[in-house]
C-alpha cells in the first residue's frame, strides 16, 4: 500500500495543535497519527511534509518542519469548504531514489482522487518525482517554476536542486507540454540555458517583469498543473533566510499572490514548497504561502474545461494568413486563446485546446501581432 511510506505527524504537532483555540486552523485539519489515518474520500487537500535535501549540495542540515506545521496551525481558516488533512512525512530512504519513488507513488495515488498535495520540501528537485507522478493520468504537464534560476544542469550531471529540470526534459515517458519559470535572474543562469528555454518554446518572465506587474503570471498559473517554488527566490528581507543570502527577489505579498494564483487556477493539481532553511522566520511566510494557496482553492470558479460556451463571449480576430479565436468569461471577465488542432500532423494535444491568456494578449492580437504565447504552443503542438 502506497501509503506504508507515511510517516505519521509527531506527536509535539499533535499536542500542540491540541492546546490552540476550536476556532484555528489546525483543530479544522484531519491527521494522520500513531492511531488514526484520515478517510481520504473526505479531503480535498493534503499536506505532506518530505524533509529530504541531499539534493542540496550546499547544506547538510536536517530538515525541520516542526517550525511550519506550528505556523500554519495557528492561523484561522478563511470561509474554506475545502477539507484538509496532514497525512505526515514521507521520511528520507537509503537512497534519495528510494525517497522519489516513494513520493511518486503517493502522489500519483492523491492525483487519481483528486486530492491536491501540498509538498513541503526538502530540496527542489523533489519536483522530478512530482511530475513522475502524472504519468499514469497519461496526460501532458505544464509545470510552472517560481525560481530564480532554470536549474536545468549538464546533460551529465547527477540529479540536484540545481539540474532537475534537466532530467525533467530529457527522460522518458516525456509527458511535458510546458514548463514556465516565474522570477528568474539573468545573472544566475548562463546564456547557454537561456537559448534552450527559448528554443524548446518554453516561457520566462523575469523577476522584473512579474515585480512591475503581478497579474501577468496569473494566466500562465492558471494554465499550469505542478507548481514548484523554490523559497531563494524570494529577498533575504522578508524571508529571513540569511544563510543562503539573497538581496533581491520577490517581496512577501508577491510570493503570497503567486501562491493564491495557483490555488485560485482550475487546473493546478500539486504544489512543492522548497529549499527553505530551517527557520521559524521562514517558516511565518511558508505558513501564509500555503494559507493563500488553500484560499485559491475554495475560491476556484470552475471554468475550465468548459462545460458549456454559453457562459463566454467568443472574439474572433482576423490575421493575415489566419484567425485567432478568443473566449472572455461573463462570469469573472478572465480570457482563453484557442490552440488549434492540426489533423494532418504529429500532435501532442489530441484536440483544439483553450490556452489561459489576458486581455492585453486579445487587444495585441487586435493589432495584428500574434501572441507570443500562443506562437509557442503551436509549436509545441506541432513539433
Amino acid at each position: 500500500m502506497e501509503f506504508d511510506f507515511l510517516s505519521p505527524v509527531d506527536s509535539e504537532i499533535v499536542q500542540f495543535v491540541a492546546k490552540l483555540s476550536s476556532q484555528n486552523l489546525g483543530n479544522k485539519v484531519s491527521f494522520h497519527t500513531d492511531k488514526d489515518f484520515p478517510d481520504l474520500d473526505k479531503i480535498k487537500i493534503a499536506l505532506l511534509g518530505v524533509p529530504e535535501n541531499r539534493g542540496d549540495f550546499n547544506t547538510y542540515e536536517e530538515v525541520n518542519l516542526h517550525f511550519i506545521r506550528k505556523e500554519f496551525y495557528k492561523l484561522y481558516p478563511g470561509n474554506w469548504q475545502s477539507d484538509i488533512a496532514d497525512l505526515g512525512d514521507i521520511l528520507p530512504g537509503n537512497s534519495v531514489e528510494d525517497t522519489f519513488f516513494a513520493l511518486q507513488k503517493v502522489v500519483s495515488v492523491l492525483l487519481k482522487k483528486q486530492i491536491i498535495p501540498i509538498i513541503l520540501g526538502g530540496s527542489q528537485d523533489l519536483t522530478y518525482p512530482l511530475y513522475r507522478a502524472y504519468d499514469k493520468l497519461e496526460q501532458m504537464v505544464n509545470l510552472v517554476a517560481v525560481d530564480s534560476k532554470f536549474d536545468i544542469g549538464k546533460p551529465d550531471e547527477e540529479i540536484s536542486s540545481n539540474s532537475y529540470l534537466g532530467k525533467i526534459i530529457i527522460d522518458e515517458p516525456n509527458n511535458l507540454f510546458n514548463y514556465c519559470n516565474i522570477g528568474f535572474q539573468t545573472y544566475f543562469n548562463s546564456q547557454e540555458e537561456i537559448d534552450l528555454i527559448e528554443k524548446l518554446y518554453f516561457d520566462a518572465y523575469r523577476l522584473g517583469e512579474i515585480s512591475n506587474n503581478i497579474t501577468l503570471a496569473e494566466p500562465v498559473l492558471r494554465d499550469a498543473d505542478l507548481v514548484s517554488i523554490d523559497l531563494t527566490t524570494v529577498k533575504s528581507s522578508d524571508s529571513g533566510n540569511l544563510y543562503n543570502f539573497t538581496p533581491n527577489g520577490f517581496n512577501g505579498k508577491e510570493i503570497c499572490s503567486l501562491a493564491r494564483y495557483s490555488g485560485i487556477s482550475d487546473k493546478v493539481s500539486c504544489l512543492g514548497i522548497f529549499n527553505h532553511n530551517n527557520t521559524k522566520e521562514e517558516a511565518v511566510l511558508i505558513a501564509q504561502m500555503v494559507w493563500y494557496f488553500v484560499e485559491g482553492v475554495n475560491f476556484r470558479s470552475n471554468e475550465y474545461p468548459f462545460t458549456s460556451k454559453d457562459n463566454y463571449s467568443k472574439y474572433i480576430v482576423p490575421l493575415e494568413e489566419e484567425e485567432i479565436i478568443f473566449y472572455k468569461s461573463n462570469k469573472t471577465e478572465r480570457w482563453w486563446i484557442e490552440i488549434p488542432f492540426f489533423s494532418n500532423l504529429h500532435n501532442k494535444l489530441k484536440k483544439n485546446t483553450l490556452l489561459p491568456c489576458s486581455q492585453e494578449e486579445y487587444l495585441t492580437a487586435c493589432n495584428q501581432e500574434i501572441p507570443e504565447r500562443w506562437w509557442k504552443a503551436q509549436r509545441k503542438n506541432i513539433i
